[in-house]
């Protein structure tokens, strides 16, 4: 088939993922929330790529996770690639549309370029008796990944 059709095929921050004998599928982090909200360990799963949704890739689960009680064979999921010493990994729609209103420094220790959690449900678990008029302006998480430490702020934070 025509990439232009698919275009994850050329996408350089996938290439070299793809299963040799299936060019549309690859392995992906599947997770249940990062190390604040669940005690879910994440997994690695095999997904089909069958295109691109609300700014990531939409594709299909081809395994049952051990592990992850919400996810099932054939659910499907959307996904990021990430930088190159990370697997891709599932996000929600909810994290997506925050994603945008924040600053991320990477993991200190992996270079994580994301969390696996929408920032307001990390704020809700993290300072629970926050007044509703309140704007919390950065704050750390655990790195999904690795455990290392992420810095999220509502503004860029300069080295």
């Amino acid at each position: 088939m025509n990439d232009t059709i698919h275009p994850w095929r050329t996408d350089p921050a996938l290439s070299g993922r793809f299963h040799p004998e299936h060019p549309d599928d690859l392995q992906v982090i599947a997770h249940e929330g990062g190390p604040r909200l669940t005690e879910a360990l994440p997994e690695l799963v095999w997904v089909r790529v069958t295109g691109k949704r609300a700014g990531a890739y939409e594709g299909t689960l081809l395994n049952q996770p051990h592990q992850l009680q919400s996810l099932r064979l054939n659910d499907s999921i959307l996904f990021l690639p990430a930088n190159a010493g990370n697997q891709p990994f599932m996000v929600t729609e909810k994290y997506l549309s925050e994603r945008n209103d924040w600053y991320l420094q990477p993991c200190d220790k992996c270079g994580m370029p994301d969390l696996f959690d929408a920032p307001s449900d990390l704020q809700a678990k993290i300072f629970p008796n926050i007044p509703a008029d309140a704007k919390v302006e950065a704050f750390t998480s655990f790195c999904p990944v690795c455990g290392g430490v992420q810095v999220v702020s509502s503004e860029l934070i300069e080295d």
